[in-house]
């Protein structure tokens, strides 16, 4: 039954990831229709998850008082009306509107999300179930980056819009007809209280090490297209090159929990596959080989994904998990909502689209030392984490 339920949380958290990048993926055409600059496409790119500096915390408590299940619905239900409004009207106004309503709808959806994925796998093959849950954005954006320029070169900008709200409400209906809660144990579901002390050091140190990590993809697919237009390429095959990043992230992120599941070293994992990640970034834009140093960046992104939530909730007891989530996203968001304006701005600054790349490379470094700190932190607490 739980696997079950992992496909319906997978394939609905996709709908959210493909309205995440469905923008980068259509970035210069976007632009364009705007007549915005790179960093007010960058700015708009991170609107989607400003909401989520506010509305984490509150997502977390509101889901252990009504239910998790009622707060997904709840935010699929906004991504669909903010979506909507994207698609009916083309004014800067209208966008940023309905962009930052869908993104607190997103932001509901992935608190809550997380959390029901823990609840179902807590203690039992939770790396490799989190490597699942968490893949799901890379196929989100995967598909966005390969069909959203296709659309928009056969049914116009606009057209090609509606294709987010029809998706998010496809997620919808999963959730309403699919989904179950897990079964409950120990009379009833816990309470929820929020994590104390060494926990809560540990889950803010998360938060920040998981928002680089991911802020620093974010320069892949969000700047990516325009590099590769900037080196020759076509926009549907510049989207289509970067999708490889994406394609290799799956393949790896799902052997990345089994590895750390059959291994018991997820944190070699962990921390390997971030240097990598990091050295790879670095290298990219100095390289002509560019669709291997893709591959090589989505390789050594996919195998730790999954474990930087697993490890992460390894730290909290069921009864702090929601609101313990709502603080691992709030900083999360914080980060990512920052990070894709900057690199917008460097690459105006700069003239290059290289200096997004080098700019992740350094996130990551720092995601390294933060990482470090929350595995520190989690020492002493029940289950230490492993090697």
């Amino acid at each position: 039954m739980r696997w079950k339920i992992l496909v319906v949380l997978f394939l609905t958290r996709a709908s959210m990831a493909f309205q995440f990048a469905a923008l980068g993926a259509m970035g210069p055409l976007y632009a364009d229709r705007l007549g915005i600059s790179l960093a007010g496409l960058g700015t708009l790119i991170g609107l989607y998850f400003l909401p989520g500096i506010f509305v984490s915390l509150p997502g977390g408590t509101l889901g252990a008082r009504f239910g998790d299940s009622r707060v997904v619905v709840a935010g699929l239900t906004m991504m669909t009306l903010g979506g909507a409004a994207m698609a009916a009207a083309q004014g800067w106004s209208a966008q940023v509107a309905g962009r930052a309503l869908a993104g607190a709808g997103g932001v509901l959806l992935n608190v809550s999300m997380t959390k029901m994925t823990a609840d179902w796998f807590a203690g039992a093959e939770i790396a490799t179930a989190m490597a699942v849950f968490i893949n799901s954005w890379p196929a989100g954006i995967a598909l966005a980056l390969l069909v959203m320029p296709a659309l928009a070169a056969t049914l116009g900008l606009a057209g090609a819009l509606w294709a987010i709200p029809v998706l998010t409400l496809g997620g919808l209906f999963l959730m309403l007809r699919f989904y179950r809660d897990p079964p409950v144990t120990g009379g009833g579901p816990p309470r929820g209280i929020a994590p104390r002390g060494a926990a809560l050091a540990a889950i803010t140190a998360a938060g920040l090490a998981w928002g680089l990590f991911n802020a620093a993809l974010a320069m892949v697919f969000s700047f990516g297209p325009i590099s590769l237009v900037e080196r020759g390429l076509p926009l549907i095959q510049a989207s289509a090159a970067t999708s490889i990043v994406i394609w290799a992230v799956m393949a790896a992120g799902f052997s990345g929990g089994v590895i750390a599941d059959r291994t018991g070293r997820p944190l070699t994992v962990l921390f390997g596959g971030t240097a990598v990640m990091a050295l790879a970034m670095a290298a990219f834009p100095a390289t002509a080989h560019f669709y291997l140093m893709l591959g090589l960046i989505g390789l050594a992104t996919g195998l730790p994904a999954g474990i930087y939530v697993s490890t992460a909730a390894r730290g909290l007891a069921p009864e702090e998990r929601a609101i313990g989530m709502g603080i691992f996203y709030t900083v999360y968001y914080v980060i990512f909502a920052a990070a894709p304006p900057l690199g917008g701005y460097l690459i105006d600054a700069t003239g290059s689209s290289g200096a997004a790349f080098l700019y992740g490379a350094a996130m990551l470094a720092v995601t390294l030392a933060a990482l470090a700190a929350s595995v520190a932190l989690q020492r002493g607490l029940a289950p230490e984490p492993s090697r």
